[in-house]
């Protein structure tokens, strides 16, 4: 994610970080440098006029605009969405280690000093959740970030689980009741903590909907292929018009066109590590923070900083 105040007046024209701008200037430089040929041959071709009026343009370009302002409007939605769970799951860490702090039949809370805790256990494992869902959602190995906030033997589990996510959950649900069975939690105590477990999962369960189901493939191809074909044929229609400003027209219209897809196409999938998608480590070291200090750690992590004005 970009974290960037916005410029204003005609600084804004030459900030690059978070742009689109470089992804898409081969095909800007290719549409402008077939523009200026149409432009110099005033739309000859092979001796052949190609007439073309702007009213087609107009009407094809009317509807590709509604065209990219709907695949845009879905792909935010999805971003959106994804921010929204990520954002339930620090209030879910954050209300699960509360609860396991203050609910158990305890005469103080947990300590990190006391390793065999089973609620310092319970609070690690919360943290650990977190990191081995982004990296589930990043196609990443989660092993270094969650190795040190558990045991030797769930490590090892952890790494042999087919879904990380799911074992730690089934970890804490275990160890929750277990703690009611042996009368340190009230039943309808540990009932809401399953609660809170089930909504975590959800959490889950919606990330990988947004990660595995794309926006179909159809669109985005439909998209492509007409904002290229309009913006090769547009000089054709513009020459007769505009004359030496059809390039520039040309340039100003692919720029719109091309970077409309492209951030259709770089936000769809919000979980990535491109620029502008969610600052998944920044939450996961939000969550770490916020729980460790829950435990009682007095050394904790500090908070992640933007990197050249960039957040991972």
């Amino acid at each position: 994610m970009i974290v960037l105040q916005r410029p204003h007046g005609i600084r804004l024209f030459f900030v690059l970080k978070g742009s689109v701008l470089q992804s898409i200037a081969p095909a800007i430089l290719t549409c402008t440098a077939i523009a200026l040929a149409v432009t110099l041959s005033r739309g000859v071709l092979f001796n052949w006029k190609v007439t073309l009026s702007a009213v087609p343009f107009s009407l094809i370009g009317l509807a590709l605009s509604i065209f990219l302002g709907f695949r845009n409007s879905a792909a935010f939605d999805r971003y959106w969405e994804a921010r929204k769970l990520w954002g339930d799951l620090v209030h879910r860490s954050r209300s699960f280690a509360r609860q396991v702090q203050s609910l158990f039949h305890r005469d103080a809370p947990a300590t990190p000093a006391d390793p065999h805790d089973v609620r310092a256990a319970l609070i690690r494992r919360t943290i650990a959740f977190a990191h081995a869902l982004r990296h589930q959602l990043r196609r990443s190995d989660a092993g270094a970030d969650v190795a040190p906030l558990l045991s030797s033997t769930e490590a090892r589990e952890f790494a042999e689980a087919r879904l990380g996510t799911h074992y730690l959950l089934g970890r804490i649900g275990a160890d929750v009741g277990a703690a009611m069975r042996a009368g340190e939690l009230d039943p309808v105590i540990a009932a809401h903590m399953d609660d809170m477990l089930s909504a975590m999962a959800a959490v889950a369960a919606g990330c990988e909907r947004i990660k595995t189901t794309p926006i179909p493939f159809v669109y985005t191809l439909l998209l492509h292929r007409t904002a290229t074909l309009f913006c090769l044929l547009l000089p054709f229609g513009l020459v007769d018009l505009i004359g030496y400003m059809t390039p520039v027209m040309v340039a100003f219209v692919s720029y719109t066109f091309f970077g409309l897809a492209a951030v259709g196409d770089e936000i769809e999938d919000p979980f990535g590590i491109e620029p502008n998608h969610l600052p998944l480590e920044t939450i996961c070291r939000t969550i770490e923070i916020d729980l460790l200090e829950a435990l009682g750690e007095k050394t904790l992590p500090a908070p992640l900083a933007p990197v050249n004005f960039r957040l991972s």
